[in-house]
């Protein structure tokens, strides 16, 4: 969790002008591209050196110009495993590129080494090709990377091994020394590589691994002090691969689903281990098809859509449940209520997210909101929510960010205030109403509002 002040101050300095340290070195990189999955992730584990006289305290890494996709994601650790602090920055004279600034939490002394390990996520960074394929047909896709490590520092010594999920390779370069074993391509070591160097690498490989996109995802989150919170998510998917090339057969779908790999089935959701009252319901109504395994930590929710996904189509569905508040809600002792629960929760495995809005309803009458965010999102307008026999209305926080992956699965933290004497409220106005209606139906059934002539004036 970031605190607050200090998030704010490195974001004070974020955009600071920073210039290029050439006295530090990459002295070895080892990186791994990973494409077993719709994403791609590059994990390089890097050894800095300073060469210099003076102690650094931070480096700069920088977005390739001519990368395919977008970063979803950029975190560096320290040798501890530790996150380092990752800050967007200008350089001097190179306003066309997009740098970062990685604090160092130790000083790196010159003539000393240490090793820091970046890790990014890559989203559309795969293309279908061809991009049309029968329903018979294996899924090909390209990827279109660099041989190197685009930096702005020299790099003495790197190696790049490429991770496929298939041994099927269509074809792919051969930068020199390069070698393949099974499903992995290892390139170099390359030596004295001059920052900023590019050369293409393209693979042509199978990958049938579930092109899975969440085009949209409104996420609600209803807070009770009656013991319960609410989550209710609509999401919106497509699958993102080659598109279905000719007509699509059912017949040959249940006879042969070896080679319709490349469409998505079903998948797995995964819930809190104490969610319940869990539903899972599309435009049509209920949907069956879904099963729920309880397992120790987690619930597992197998979603099979009403039919089976191939390139180009999508479907939309809402899925809710309900979690104990006790969980997730506590009351500190200078009497202020907070919330901690996640912006964005776990859709599938190698999840991409492209939009997401989180809503926040909070109980009725609080008062001094505060929000701190793991990340940066946008706060949208505040709105009101109004329920049963609620005159009040209730404050609604709004949420979004774009481009998420599973490493966004982290906690959001709201501080409020809010009087316990409130829980009255509802059945207070629930008690004024029966009354209300006790009373009419008393004066009703008590009023003769006919217009006969009474009985002792007929005697008369």
């Amino acid at each position: 969790m970031i605190i607050l002040n200090t998030f704010l101050l490195l974001l004070a300095t974020a955009f600071a002008a920073e210039e290029v340290n050439t006295y530090l070195i990459f002295k070895n990189v080892d990186r791994s591209i990973d494409l077993t999955s719709q994403l791609v992730k590059i994990t390089s584990t890097i050894t800095l050196e300073n060469a210099g006289k003076d102690a650094i305290k931070n480096f700069l890494v920088v977005d390739e110009p001519k990368a395919n996709g977008k970063v979803a994601y950029r975190g560096v650790k320290d040798s501890a495993k530790q996150d380092l602090n990752l800050l967007p920055v200008q350089v001097e004279g190179n306003d066309q590129k997009k740098y970062h600034k990685v604090i160092l939490r130790q000083n790196l002394e010159p003539g000393r080494t240490a090793t820091v390990v970046l890790e990014e996520i890559l989203a559309r960074a795969l293309e279908p090709y061809p991009s049309s394929i029968a329903q018979k047909e294996k899924q090909l896709v390209r990827y279109f990377g660099n041989h190197y490590m685009y930096s702005p520092y020299t790099v003495a010594k790197q190696k790049t091994e490429v991770v496929l999920s298939l041994r099927s390779v269509e074809n792919y370069t051969k930068l020199k020394p390069v070698t393949q074993s099974d499903n992995v391509i290892t390139y170099g070591p390359y030596t004295d590589v001059k920052p900023y160097t590019e050369d293409q690498l393209i693979v042509h490989y199978e990958n049938n691994a579930p092109f899975l996109t969440v085009t949209n995802l409104h996420r609600l989150i209803e807070v009770s002090h009656w013991g319960n919170i609410a989550i209710e998510e609509e999401i919106e998917i497509k699958h993102t691969g080659a598109k279905l090339k000719g007509p699509f057969s059912r017949y040959d779908y249940q006879r042969d689903t070896v080679n319709s790999q490349h469409s998505i089935k079903s998948y797995v959701t995964v819930l809190p281990a104490t969610a319940h009252s869990i539903y899972y319901r599309d435009s049509n109504g209920n949907i069956s098809t879904s099963a729920v395994k309880h397992r120790k930590d987690w619930i597992e929710l197998e979603l099979r859509p009403r039919f089976p996904l191939f390139g180009g189509w999508q479907s939309s569905y809402t899925l809710g449940y309900s979690v104990p508040s006790y969980q997730y809600l506590y009351r500190t002792a200078e009497g202020q209520n907070v919330l901690t629960m996640r912006f964005i929760d776990h859709v599938f495995d190698d999840m991409y997210v492209e939009d997401v809005t989180t809503s926040i309803v909070l109980p009725v009458g609080v008062s001094d909101v505060k929000l701190v965010t793991p990340y940066q999102v946008e706060r949208l307008r505040d709105d009101v929510k109004y329920k049963y026999l609620d005159n009040m209305g209730r404050q609604v926080l709004r949420l979004r960010r774009k481009d998420l992956v599973e490493h966004h699965i982290q906690d959001f933290e709201i501080t409020y205030s809010w009087q316990p004497q409130l829980l009255l409220h509802e059945p207070l106005m629930l008690s004024l109403a029966l009354f209300i209606v006790f009373l009419a139906v008393i004066v009703w059934v008590r009023l003769d509002f006919s217009l006969g002539v009474p009985e002792h004036s007929k005697k008369e």
